[in-house]
């Protein structure tokens, strides 16, 4: 480990495969993805189960606006620094990151800063972003929101600098644990005391203002070894800015897909129904956690083992990591599908309605996690436009949807809509990958995965449920035979899946290497 803290190095040699780091990121991304769920599960229980399904509509639309703004104001640079720094360190050790690290932040501050000046001069529009709330009531919350904008939007572009240097530490202690665990050690008190849109918008915003402070230190612990750094290099902005403008409009896409039925329930339904489908994306984010901690991890190992030219490298790490999120996501797809009445219920009463609209996204996000992290792949191989192209195809079809099935169908209209968003994006994805970038996804170890996560599951959890119902006993007891599915299943299938170079990686201890 170097003194910036990122690992370059091993007792058995240097990474140069990249599986290594990719395995160590995605395992410790994994347990903070797993800590995100748990306790985002128990902040929506909590603030639905003290505010009712309209309240907690209303807390969660804010939210919604809330996150598209600020992943719309870091214009991108968040995975520009993923992609930049990653090469910087490999090409040169570093001496580019603090100019780096000046031409990302300054934009996205200044761009955050005028719009919540905009929005603390302009009072009328929280009253239209939040209808069923007294016009005192809509400011303050507004107002709340806009003050933390240009520090949450600054500390997203930090994390992604410390992505860059190769450790997901950072991001996943601020982003997916310090987080999560504040706002609901926060929300408690406040559920029980005061239950009101004002009290728990501001225990869910409060961690924002500590996770910046976080992010601003753990970015000067990590450059600090590479010393004050050159002015910036000719034509370095025109290159970062090149590839992250194009991201920032599809990051945008990507942030409002999930977000956008949120919104638009909450304007055309009500807060009612923009609470339950807030409840149904808990739920089915659950399944996304693995795909979503390798992509922290294998983003940086992508970008760095194209810079050196060893596309094949590059191409065994995407097969690898695809092939272990499809054998442990789809298991929980399938229950989700097979049992959506019993899972929303924890939520409470009234959210069972929207158990066709889960089993829906269940089957979407099956599609999602099937291809892997493509998406990663097409932007560490500096192809920002093709992921341009794709998420702006997919957002037009998701509003397009939206506008016509929200006001007939409600909740069920807006997962119709995510849906053939979702699949639409992926699908496209995968093709770009394997057409363009010829990289091959489907072998024999992905055929392992897909069919002990498909089919050994279904073929537990399908006749649990025509025998039981949808009902917590037989949820329980698809969830116990499905986890006995994929024991054997992974046993037997352990050469093609490649569990022996998976769990070689994992018990590789790290060694301190001098930057």
């Amino acid at each position: 480990m170097s003194r910036s803290g990122t690992w370059r190095g091993t007792r058995g040699g240097t990474d140069r495969s990249g599986v290594r780091g990719t395995v160590r990121g995605g395992w410790f991304g994994f347990l903070g993805s797993a800590v995100t769920a748990v306790f985002g599960f128990l902040l929506v229980t909590v603030v639905t189960r003290a505010a009712g399904a309209a309240q907690a509509g209303a807390v969660f639309t804010g939210v919604a606006a809330f996150t598209v703004a600020t992943h719309a104001s870091k214009l991108g640079a968040d995975t520009g620094l993923v992609r930049f720094v990653s090469r910087d360190l490999a090409t040169t050790g570093g001496a580019g990151v603090p100019a780096l690290l000046r031409t990302a932040v300054l934009p996205g501050a200044a761009l955050s800063t005028v719009g919540a000046v905009v929005l603390l001069a302009a009072p009328d529009l929280a009253t239209g972003l939040l209808p069923e709330l007294s016009p005192g009531q809509a400011r303050s919350v507004v107002r709340m929101f806009a003050v933390c904008w240009p520090v949450t939007t600054v500390s997203l572009v930090l994390l992604g600098a410390t992505r860059g240097h190769g450790t997901v530490l950072p991001f996943v202690g601020v982003e997916q644990v310090g987080k999560p665990v504040l706002r609901v050690l926060l929300a408690l008190p406040v559920a029980v005391l005061a239950p009101g849109v004002l009290g728990l918008s501001a225990a869910w915003l409060l961690p924002s203002l500590l996770g910046a402070v976080a992010a601003a230190l753990a970015v000067r612990r990590l450059t600090r070894a590479l010393g004050p750094g050159p002015a910036t290099p000719p034509g370095q902005s025109r290159a970062f800015w090149a590839f992250s403008g194009p991201r920032a409009v599809s990051s945008v896409c990507d942030i409002a897909a999930v977000w956008i039925g949120v919104l638009v329930l909450s304007a055309v339904s009500g807060s009612a129904e923009a609470g339950i489908y807030t409840a149904i994306g808990r739920l089915v984010t659950a399944g996304t956690l693995l795909q979503l901690a390798v992509r922290l991890a294998v983003a940086p190992q992508i970008s760095r083992t194209m810079a050196g030219g060893d596309l094949a490298g590059a191409e065994h790490l995407h097969r690898l990591s695809t092939r272990w999120i499809v054998l442990f996501s789809w298991p929980l797809f399938v229950l989700l599908a097979a049992f959506p009445g019993t899972a929303l219920g924890i939520f409470g009463a009234g959210f069972a309605s929207g158990a066709t609209a889960l089993a829906v996204l269940s089957v979407a996000c099956a599609v999602n996690v099937a291809v892997g992290n493509a998406q990663t792949v097409i932007l560490m191989a500096g192809r920002s436009t093709w992921n341009l192209a794709v998420a702006g195809a997919a957002s037009v079809v998701q509003v397009g949807c939206a506008v016509v099935l929200v006001p007939r169908h409600g909740v069920l209209g807006a997962a119709l809509a995510f849906a053939a968003a979702m699949v639409l994006d992926n699908v496209a994805s995968a093709l770009l990958v394997r057409r363009r970038l010829r990289f091959t996804t489907v072998d024999r170890g992905y055929a392992a995965a897909a069919g002990v996560g498909l089919c050994g599951v279904a073929a537990v959890a399908l006749p649990t449920r025509l025998l039981a119902g949808d009902g917590p006993a037989g949820l329980v007891a698809a969830a116990v035979l499905a986890c006995g599915a994929v024991a054997v299943g992974t046993w037997r299938y352990r050469e093609a899946l490649g569990a022996a170079e998976f769990l070689g990686a994992l018990r590789q201890r790290p060694a301190r290497e001098l930057p």
